[in-house]
């Protein structure tokens, strides 16, 4: 039997499970882990400015490609309870995650040492598992345990806290004989999966809600051959947006109080039956159950046996994986095509597509300042269909879930149940480092964009190349905009008069006075390029060259668009009561990147 230290064993166990990058920071408490990764390796490390900021680094890396499973590693202490808020964020949105954290010494544990921390407790209610390893023997079982969890049922983070003391000890381990613990994922039955599709075709107008759970799954194809097969309209979740091409003739667009399309709310009003699959019913995209439910009967499918029932009865729940529900759903929809019980559902799904010609909300706008619907638009010309985009939370996400075109699955990383400011950044440092061949654009606000913009560093550091949009109103606009309802605008705004403004910053427009901090000159600081527009005719240029930028030096290129201060970004209390504060299109030059333009 070999012998080696217990890190050892740990970091053998990464490659072993097909881990091969982690993002963190080191600490004397974590150091033996850092120098067994130093003899092993084959581990990249991507060393992050904050805690925080390496498991949203983690989160981006696992969301970026099936399989993958990101790693966060920090010391003990504030360390861990820094990587809180990613452990949530993973939780809620069932994304894989395995932090890994150094501890004081077994025996000084309850004697408050020196960043001394039960971080265990501290993590339990945000993680599938948080464990400090008492016993070194009980390391490689610990590793083993994590990618089970990890990999089994709904998907999520785990947390691994090692004493210094449990990870210099030496121990028994064979990585010849080490083997992955068998993986456990509930499957949907024969007899379910005909009840589901039996009642999907006694409906006049069905709809399937495609949730996150089915991009999880990488099921996404299955989905759309079902619907292709059933001729049934998709409408995905925020979280499942790409598993069906946005000009997917049955793509019928997003229902939501915020991120949703117009047609998209329209069809939903309009259905008398919904089939979830992969969702957990998120009250931004229902709003109030009574409208949401009301006239139409629902099928829930969702791997979590607690998930069904949690926000409403369904009039049927089946516990099952996205795929493996899929799979079942596609055999059986098949048989029932080829003995011609499969109803025409062309005049519903010609009524959902004239919906998606007519009802668009207009985008183009010639104002000074710019107005943020420009933006998008401008986006949809530069960009490509094979663009991944990352965004967190606040009017800019709202916005470009509104009008932004995905076309595949993991194509729009978001985290949709936290939504932490500050997220951006690394998460998109992640899904880079995951996938260099994937053009990334990320998109903030500016407080998104200030929350953790040290770590553009990183991006320079290590050659993780992006474009990056920050739309700039110097204002927490969402919160702004909620502020309404209480008649204020209070402590919501961003802007002061720079000391250092000019004019002109080299050949670029300066920072406008009282839009206080210079993002440009914070990037460029940074080590990556950066470029202002505050003209809506010179946004595609400016997109065109940060791309280039990105490609020829391989670092995050920031392009901040100076915005009006003030906007107001449609949304509602009620699917059926979103409120527009703009004039809506009316021809086809008032949405000209709409995916089916106006009659």
């Amino acid at each position: 039997m070999a012998k080696m230290r217990a890190a050892e064993a740990a970091v053998k166990i990464l490659e072993l499970e097909g881990a091969t990058t982690a993002f963190g920071l080191p600490g004397a408490a974590i150091n033996p882990f850092y120098a067994a990764m130093r003899n092993h390796g084959g581990i990249r490390h991507v060393l992050a400015r904050h805690v925080e900021g390496a498991s949203h680094m983690a989160e981006g890396f696992t969301r970026a490609a099936p399989g993958n499973i990101g790693i966060c590693i920090g010391t003990s202490g504030p360390a861990g309870t820094d990587m809180i808020t990613g452990l949530y964020s993973a939780m809620a949105d069932s994304i894989p995650i395995l932090a890994i954290t150094g501890q004081a010494p077994v025996a000084r544990l309850h004697k408050e040492d020196f960043q001394a921390v039960d971080i265990a407790s501290i993590a339990a209610p945000v993680t599938k598992m948080a464990m400090t390893v008492l016993e070194p023997a009980q390391v490689p079982g610990a590793f083993a345990q994590a990618f089970h969890l990890m990999r089994s049922g709904r998907p999520g983070p785990v947390l691994i806290d090692l004493p210094i003391d449990v990870q210099l000890a030496e121990i028994d381990f064979d990585p010849e004989t080490y083997q992955s613990l068998p993986v456990h994922k509930p499957v949907a039955s024969r007899a379910q999966a005909e009840k589901a599709i039996d009642m999907l075709l006694a409906a006049e107008r069905p709809l399937i809600v495609a949730g996150g759970g089915i991009i999880n799954a990488d099921a996404s194809d299955l989905l759309v051959q079902l619907a292709e097969i059933l001729d049934v309209p998709v409408i995905p979740t925020l979280m499942g947006w790409g598993t069906i091409p946005d000009d997917h003739r049955l793509a019928a667009g997003m229902v939501g109080l915020q991120t949703a399309h117009r047609y998209g709310n329209a069809t939903m009003l309009a259905s008398d039956f919904v089939l979830g699959i992969g969702n957990r019913w998120a009250n931004r995209h229902t709003g109030g159950l009574e409208t949401y439910r009301k006239g139409r009967k629902f099928v829930h499918v969702d791997i979590e046996p607690t998930q069904i029932g949690r926000v409403f009865a369904p009039d049927y729940g089946i516990i099952s994986d996205a795929k493996a529900a899929l799979e079942q759903f596609v055999a059986v929809a098949e048989e029932r095509r080829a003995a011609g019980t499969v109803r025409d559902l062309s005049g519903w799904v010609e009524d959902c597509a004239a919906r998606k010609r007519t009802m668009h909300r207009r985008t183009h706008f010639d104002n000074v300042p710019i107005k943020p619907q420009r933006v998008y638009e401008e986006m949809n010309k530069v960009f490509d269909r094979d663009t991944r985009y990352v965004s967190t939370i606040g009017l800019s996400q709202i916005a470009g879930g509104q009008f932004l075109h995905v076309y595949s699955p993991r194509n729009w990383i978001n985290c949709g149940q936290a939504g932490p400011l500050g997220w951006t950044i690394p998460a998109a440092l992640g899904a880079v480092a995951a996938d260099s061949k994937t053009n990334v654009v990320a998109l903030s606000g500016d407080y998104d964009f200030q929350f953790m913009i040290e770590e553009l560093a990183v991006g320079a550091q290590f050659n993780l190349p992006y474009v990056h949009v920050v739309v700039n109103n110097s204002y927490l606009g969402l919160i702004r905009q909620a502020q309404r309802a209480f008649d204020m605008d209070f402590c919501v705004q961003l802007g002061f008069d720079n000391i250092n403004h000019q004019d002109t910053v080299d050949t670029q427009p300066g920072i406008p006075k009282g839009y206080g901090v210079d993002h440009v000159q914070v990037a460029e600081g940074l080590g990556c390029k950066a470029l202002r527009v505050t003209d809506p005719d010179l946004i595609g240029e400016a997109l065109v060259r940060a791309r280039t930028l990105a490609s020829e030096h391989k670092v995050p290129v920031v392009v901040e668009i100076i915005l009006e201060r003030v906007t107001n970004i449609s949304m509602g209390t009620e699917i059926d009561n979103v409120g527009e504060f703009e004039e809506l299109a009316t021809t086809s030059s008032d949405a000209p990147t709409a995916l089916l333009l106006l009659d």
